[in-house]
């Protein structure tokens, strides 16, 4: 038995990244449903931001994920302040990007708003779904 907080020798170490390619798939898709949608109703600008609003959500969860993971592989006790300190970072600098680009009066910031709550939604939709799916069905196998 390995001591607590160490895989055990043949543990499954990648399973906290295997959701990644499915979140990454609809995340694309929706960046492109976003992007007709904004084009649609608001033209080239707001089909701009849509899409750009998705990809801000893929890249801070991709982020978190990744570091995450990593932490875990090395020292599961990082989780907690590292998990924390990527928030404050995170939201940190979202807000200052909101407030720099609201202060331009460029159009397209409420379909970038948009983007990200979609971005957002779908992520954590599509996430409990593989969790409550594929990983639960591989954890009993």
């Amino acid at each position: 038995m390995a001591e607590p907080g160490v895989a055990e020798p043949g543990a499954d170490r990648r399973w906290r990244l295997r959701h990644l390619p499915v979140l990454l798939a609809a995340s694309a898709a929706l960046a492109v449903v976003a992007a007709v949608v904004g084009a649609a109703t608001g033209g080239v600008t707001a089909a701009l931001g849509a899409a750009a609003g998705v990809g801000v959500t893929v890249l801070s969860y991709t982020l978190t994920t990744v570091v995450l993971a990593r932490a875990d592989q090395v020292n599961p006790q990082l989780l907690l302040p590292l998990g924390l300190g990527l928030y404050v970072l995170k939201f940190s600098l979202l807000g200052g990007v909101l407030v720099a680009v609201a202060s331009t009066g460029w159009p397209g910031l409420v379909p970038l708003c948009l983007g990200i709550v979609a971005g957002v939604a779908v992520w954590t939709a599509v996430h409990i779904w593989w969790l409550t799916t594929v990983h639960a069905r591989r954890s009993r196998s």
